[in-house]
């Protein structure tokens, strides 16, 4: 029997983890992308090609969009393809942390059906695939319950806690970071945060694993502006993600300055 997409992606992702660990006890090369766009190793490059060369052979007709491949207009004309971070959290990855994690979804026509996001120094793997249920290491996940703004635990970086982007004032949540927007996403997902921000465009590399992972947790997903996210975009960015239980996510989107 054919091996499924989602089967695919995980069995992927898991060679992924061995060669980057591989490349990581070596010693790492460290390089810095032009632009500021920050640092890469050798190893996100190894990954990056082993992820190619396995997902496109066995799906030759899914386009591929990867951080570390140069990208292309072909891509557009793909009904499906492969959306791929080969590693998310190289800063993590080369400081020796273990919350760096390899991120690989499928899109169909702008939606994404399967995603996994995993991380291996920490044996993490988390799978969905849409109206599927989400899953870490095959537990069922579900986000949690919180409901009001205040009390709740939120995964966002310093910035966007500044007081240009709130109406009125700053929310009163208890404000937690993670290196890995995909490791974030993921959290949320789980119910061990209760939600997710970030204001910046995101890559869409970086979070569409995750993305349905968290939709398919229970939680409603959108960009800052309360929109549906899309993916495969000519430039492949949305601005920015919010995700959280549905009302939670209401009154965060709420509070908001649309900008």
């Amino acid at each position: 029997m054919p091996e499924s997409d989602l089967d695919l992606l995980i069995d992927t992702a898991r060679q992924a983890g061995e060669i980057a660990l591989h490349h990581k006890a070596k010693g790492l090369n460290v390089e810095h992308k032009p632009d500021d766009a920050g640092p890469v190793t050798q190893a996100d490059y190894a990954v990056d090609n082993a992820l190619r060369d396995r997902l496109t052979t066995a799906r030759p007709d899914y386009g591929w969009l990867s951080e570390e491949t140069r990208d292309t207009p072909e891509r557009l004309d793909r009904n499906s393809l492969f959306i791929v971070d080969p590693i998310d959290g190289t800063r993590s990855f080369i400081a020796g942390e273990a919350t760096w994690a390899h991120s690989l979804s499928i899109a169909e026509n702008g939606v994404i059906t399967h995603g996994v996001v995993y991380l291996p120094e920490m044996a993490l793997l988390y799978s969905s695939s849409i109206t599927q249920g989400a899953f870490c290491n095959g537990e069922q996940l579900s986000v949690s319950d919180i409901l009001e703004i205040d009390d709740a635990r939120v995964l966002a970086t310093k910035p966007n806690m500044d007081p240009i982007h709130w109406r009125n004032a700053v929310p009163g949540f208890t404000r937690s970071h993670r290196p890995s927007l995909a490791y974030r996403l993921c959290l949320v997902a789980q119910g061990r945060y209760d939600a997710m921000l970030t204001l910046r465009p995101s890559w869409e590399w970086d979070i569409a694993a995750g993305a349905l992972i968290l939709s398919e947790a229970g939680a409603t997903v959108t960009d800052r502006h309360g929109s549906a996210l899309r993916f495969n975009n000519r430039i492949p960015q949305t601005a920015g993600v919010l995700g959280a239980s549905h009302g939670l996510h209401d009154q965060i989107a709420e509070r908001l300055v649309y900008t």
